[in-house]
């Protein structure tokens, strides 16, 4: 049996449990003991271990190419490894570390542990989301999803940081019309399940966390 080690609101785990959804693979999901690992850590059906986010998604893409994730088009493709670029940097910079890591538990995201929340903090990083939504909304709607007519990495990559957003209901849908209906679309595949059963213990999803509509 292939097995993930991973943190259930760590945006790199989350995009990890994705691309192995999309991909069509069993997988046991197995919580790491220790949120200061390097993770996420894939194991496949050979033995073959690969730590970290990059080296899973060319694992991934160079061994499972039946359902291929980075577009063809060199293009679209580019556009695809912007958005994943962007994900992991500017946005959880200025809006995952400001609010996932400040409300979400060290075992669960990675973070640095706090005594409490800094509302500050997280008032900054909701004004940054709301700046996101607008070009996600935009780029979904001029193009389909993100940077393809298909789903791609990109569309992961994003949702993987606002599905750990929305867990704590910090995403504000009905401001922002077309990125909901993008999202909507990305959360009724069958890749996003696993993610949608997530149960953080004392600290429950919001309602509507696990709802295909909003």
């Amino acid at each position: 049996m292939r097995k993930l080690i991973h943190l259930t609101l760590s945006p790199a785990s989350r995009l990890a449990r994705l691309l192995i959804g999309e991909k069509r693979l069993t997988c046991d999901p197995v919580l790491s003991e220790d949120s200061q690992l390097h993770l996420p850590v894939f194991t496949d059906l050979d033995g073959t271990t690969v730590t970290g986010l990059w080296a899973l998604v060319d694992h991934l893409e160079g061994t499972y190419s039946d359902h291929p994730l980075m577009p063809e088009d060199p293009a679209a493709r580019s556009l695809a490894l912007r958005w994943l670029d962007w994900a992991f940097g500017p946005f959880q910079d200025q809006v995952t570390r400001r609010v996932v890591f400040e409300k979400g538990g060290q075992r669960f995201t990675g973070a640095v542990q706090r005594s409490a929340p800094d509302m500050n903090i997280i008032r900054q990083g909701r004004e940054a989301l709301k700046i996101a939504l607008k070009k996600i909304g935009d780029a979904a709607d001029a193009n389909g999803n993100l940077a393809a007519r298909e789903c791609t990495i990109a569309d992961l990559a994003v949702t993987a940081h606002l599905s750990a957003l929305d867990y704590f209901g910090e995403v504000p849908w009905s401001e922002f019309p077309q990125t909901a209906e993008w999202y909507i679309r990305i959360k009724s595949r069958p890749a996003f399940r696993t993610l949608l059963n997530d149960k953080v213990p004392g600290q429950p999803p919001t309602a509507s966390y696990a709802e295909l509509d909003f």
